[in-house]
């Protein structure tokens, strides 16, 4: 069998992530978030938009300064101010890239920026031409690539990379469009840019339709091999393609993806749990991988089975992506299985008489509170063995 091709994981939780309402980051909380994606393992880090702030450009100088491994990204819009800003704060970097953009949508073009598609051209090469004097990884992007005039796009790809640049992310900035038709997108703009050759081809989804991840992974079966993302999938709107998501995807699936990252999973949920601490809140409970719920278990014939053999209903080691275990939830959909086994937990070993009479208690109890925590559970067997023995007695 051949080797699985390599896709680049580039995060974006500390620019894009960071642009969500409510997210906003101080330095210091950058830096750490910044030393705990390190230790994942991401390729790309990128640390922020210079150009925006003061204490942006600041952050970015930091991590730059103190985190040597991967690849550190700044982002700038295609002016001489941004990319010179952005530079001026990668300085320090052991490896640094400039993640230039601009729209190329006529609907951009002519709303939003009211420039022309000669002007829009024209901006990109200088921009990128512009940034190849400060490093030789550039990076850019066509803002809203997948609603743009595809013979115009082909255009801007072809001469970005005569310009120098390295690295062409095709995003999906509103989340629009579908798998299917994303893997047509990159297959056709792959194919029809003569030098596509000479540049890694990046795809940077977005939530809005819930499609992100599968988006994500259409773009690399279609070429892309280098994937956008963000820690819990923050970011703007609906947030972005989740990390630990497409991480695990590619890791779990190998045999319908053939394809790895360098992500050590054993990280994801600490990374996740930092995060969340900085930003005073965490994903939905049901959220994939890492949320409260992702290995939890309260029906009764789930608990029964993962109490018999732990894969009858987990596809995932809980440990392989840094959960400390699965845990099992009790309440009144819970079983005796699952009741008898957290009962031997907390120290009590009971005979089929006393199971009986603890899990008609627990099941009466159950019915009235969400779940029944370690305490009440041993209250409810102490008083139920305490019953039985007077009974016994009399």
């Amino acid at each position: 069998m051949s080797t699985p091709a390599r896709v680049a994981v580039f995060d974006t939780t500390l620019r894009d992530g960071e642009q969500a309402p409510g997210y906003s980051l101080d330095v210091s909380s950058k830096l750490a978030m910044a030393r705990a994606l390190d230790s994942l393992g991401v390729d790309i880090l990128e640390a922020g938009f210079p150009i925006a702030s003061p204490a942006d450009s600041e952050a970015v100088r930091q991590i730059a300064a103190g985190v040597r491994r991967p690849v550190i990204a700044a982002l700038a819009r295609t002016r001489s101010q941004d990319i010179e800003e952005a530079a001026r704060a990668l300085q320090p970097a052991e490896r640094s890239r400039i993640h230039t953009f601009l729209a190329t949508s006529d609907l951009h073009l002519s709303a939003k920026l009211r420039i022309t598609r000669e002007e829009c051209l024209d901006s990109a090469v200088s921009a990128v031409k512009l940034a190849r004097t400060f490093t030789d990884d550039v990076e850019f992007s066509a803002e809203d690539a997948t609603r743009s005039d595809r013979d115009f796009l082909c255009r801007v790809i072809e001469a970005v990379i005569d310009a120098g640049c390295t690295t062409v992310n095709l995003p999906d900035t509103v989340g629009y469009a579908t798998p299917d038709e994303l893997r047509e997108f990159f297959e056709q703009i792959i194919g029809r840019v003569p030098n596509s050759g000479r540049a890694i081809f990046s795809t940077h989804c977005h939530n809005d339709l819930g499609l992100a991840v599968a988006n994500s992974l259409a773009a690399i079966e279609a070429g892309a091999r280098q994937v956008e993302c963000t820690v819990n999938g923050i970011g703007e709107r609906a947030g972005n393609c989740s990390l630990e998501e497409i991480v695990m995807i590619l890791k779990t699936r190998s045999d319908s993806y053939p394809y790895h990252t360098g992500i050590h999973a054993e990280h994801l949920y600490s990374a996740s749990q930092l995060l969340s601490s900085i930003i005073t809140f965490g994903p939905q409970p049901n959220k994939a991988i890492v949320g409260r719920n992702a290995f939890a278990h309260e029906a009764g014939i789930h608990q029964d089975g993962y109490l018999k053999e732990r894969t009858t209903y987990e596809i995932m080691d809980p440990k392989s992506v840094g959960v400390p275990e699965t845990r099992l939830v009790l309440g009144k959909h819970s079983g005796r299985h699952a009741l008898k086994n957290r009962c031997e937990v907390l120290g009590f070993v009971l005979n089929k008489e006393e199971l009986d009479a603890v899990y008609e208690r627990f099941t009466t109890l159950a019915d009235r509170k969400k779940g029944l925590m370690d305490d009440e559970i041993a209250e409810v067997v102490r008083q139920e063995l305490g019953r039985l023995a007077q009974a016994t007695a009399q």
